[in-house]
């Protein structure tokens, strides 16, 4: 595969960078994310992925417009309301550049579904809001050898991470939370609120995250950092790092000793 002369040109500021260069342009045009959730953190995770060229999107959300969305998901206009989210979100990218291949899924992420919905990714995004979903596709990963981001919001503050659990040395998203989460009732944007800005802050730093992975090996854009948890927070604003331990008796990536 090589780039034509449009796409050089659209992503000249990439080329230019020694850390991503021609090599890792070509590697983020061949890649395919499957992005989870296309709320608060999906929507602006989704405009920098797209801006970056990320060849192939897969967009998964069961939800529709509502417009108490518009003041965080920042893709979605009032013309959008009542419209499916992931199918809202794909007209976006299909406006926004027509070299990029994308699909909406407009279903929720079951384990009847969830194998065949990741099928083919290089890495999955998960920005969803419910923590049964996360543990879901978090083991999903694991059976199917791919990299997971994993990012979350509450309120002020902001969680990002990159998991790679299929590695004999590496935790899952499971071995940070447990099984205690597998249940649908989680705290929500509505009843705690959540500052738009705020979560535009996470899904951006999401998608950085995501590149760092699918650069790996093509670019020096740095370490995919697996297993490190960024811990943000807005009303400081501060940022520090947690090493998460991989838990052997972890039911979604334990390894026999």
């Amino acid at each position: 595969m090589t780039l034509k002369q449009d796409r050089l040109e659209r992503f000249a500021r990439h080329i230019v960078l020694p850390e991503v260069g021609g090599a890792g342009q070509m590697a983020l045009a061949e890649a395919h994310v499957v992005l989870v959730g296309c709320g608060g953190i999906g929507s602006p995770a989704l405009q920098y992925l797209a801006a970056a060229g990320i060849g192939r999107l897969t967009l998964v959300d069961d939800d529709v417009v509502d417009v108490s969305n518009l003041q965080r998901q920042t893709i979605f206009t009032p013309s959008d309301i009542g419209k499916p989210k992931a199918e809202a979100a794909a007209e976006w990218v299909r406006r926004f550049d027509l070299g990029l291949e994308v699909r909406a899924i407009v279903q929720r992420v079951k384990i009847e579904n969830v194998a065949q919905i990741l099928a083919g990714a290089s890495l999955v995004l998960d920005g969803c809001d419910n923590f049964a979903t996360r543990l879901l596709v978090s083991d999903a990963c694991v059976k199917l050898s791919l990299p997971l981001t994993s990012a979350a919001v509450g309120r002020f503050q902001g969680q990002v991470a990159n998991f790679a659990g299929h590695l004999p040395d590496q935790p899952c998203y499971r071995c940070f939370v447990g099984d205690a989460f597998d249940a649908e009732d989680c705290d929500t944007c509505a009843a705690d609120g959540v500052l738009g800005a705020m979560v535009g802050m996470v899904g951006t730093f999401a998608a950085m995250h995501a590149m760092r992975v699918l650069l790996a090996g093509r670019a020096a854009l740095g370490e995919p950092q697996f297993g490190t948890l960024h811990l943000i927070d807005g009303l400081a604003p501060s940022m520090r790092q947690l090493r998460i331990a991989k838990d052997p008796g972890c039911k979604g990536c334990g390894f026999p000793a």
